[in-house]
């Protein structure tokens, strides 16, 4: 798999929607703001591309990129990630 510079700031783009998305779905932030928020949704892009090849059937793609099935991906990261990180 090779990404040219052009495709990651695209991804950087989606990933940032995605995980503006994904925080406001879930109900809760992840940790350091928009960069956490453009971390998960890049993280939740590899896992759905790169790693577990996972597409729903007639997902929208953009730019190669799996649209719900990654903001499934990123609701769920945003969750454990907030699980984890703060204490109660």
């Amino acid at each position: 798999m090779t990404i040219t510079l052009t495709q990651f700031v695209i991804w950087l783009i989606i990933a940032a929607l995605i995980g503006i998305i994904a925080e406001f779905i879930a109900g809760r932030r992840a940790p350091a703001g928009i960069f956490g928020a453009i971390m998960v949704g890049l993280f939740s892009i590899f896992l759905v591309v790169g790693f577990f090849h996972f597409q729903i059937a007639e997902d929208p793609v953009v730019s190669g990129v799996p649209i719900f099935s990654t903001i499934i991906a990123a609701i769920m990261l945003v969750i454990i990630w907030t699980s984890l990180s703060y204490r109660r």
